[in-house]
């Protein structure tokens, strides 16, 4: 009897070791995975709808980046906005496309005089980006992903 006691204690203390190893080697393998992983990209980058979600990941860059700047040119063309200073400035718009495609400008990094002689100029710049078109967000490895990203805006005074 104190053998079959014996025999069922040592194959529940084993199996109980079998598992855990099992399961800090399935730890291993994620976690090096994951140190694989490159975070600072994406497979596929957020697309408008007027692009074609089949392209190659440039022609899906380029249409994206292309989309963007002409809808803020014929956004920001409409206002008209007087500069005093005679030197160009440049403002950069800091926005992230969350995973469900939506833009929240998280930043509009610009001098004090901008925000002195233009006070709508948030607005205006928020608003654009509100009213792009509806778009897709990136993915990693097939799961959509928020993506950050800063857009310089030059202002010109001539």
């Amino acid at each position: 009897m104190k053998r079959v006691v014996y025999f069922l204690l040592c194959i529940l203390v084993s199996s109980c070791s079998f598992f855990e190893s099992k399961q800090k080697r399935t730890q291993e393998l994620i976690n090096e995975e994951l140190r694989h992983i490159d975070w600072n990209s994406v497979d596929s980058y957020p697309f408008f709808y007027t692009c074609d979600e089949a392209a190659t990941k440039a022609e899906q860059k380029s249409c994206f980046e292309e989309t963007l700047i002409t809808h803020f040119q014929e956004t920001l063309y409409d206002f008209e906005f007087t500069l005093s200073n005679t030197e160009s400035e440049t403002v950069s718009v800091i926005f992230v496309i969350d995973t469900i495609g939506r833009i929240h400008v998280t930043d509009i990094e610009k001098d004090a005089w901008v925000l002195k002689q233009m006070p709508e100029f948030d607005g205006v710049i928020t608003q654009s980006l509100k009213n792009l078109p509806k778009l897709a967000p990136a993915l990693k490895r097939g799961i959509p992903v928020n993506t950050k990203y800063r857009i310089p805006v030059q202002l010109n005074t001539n």
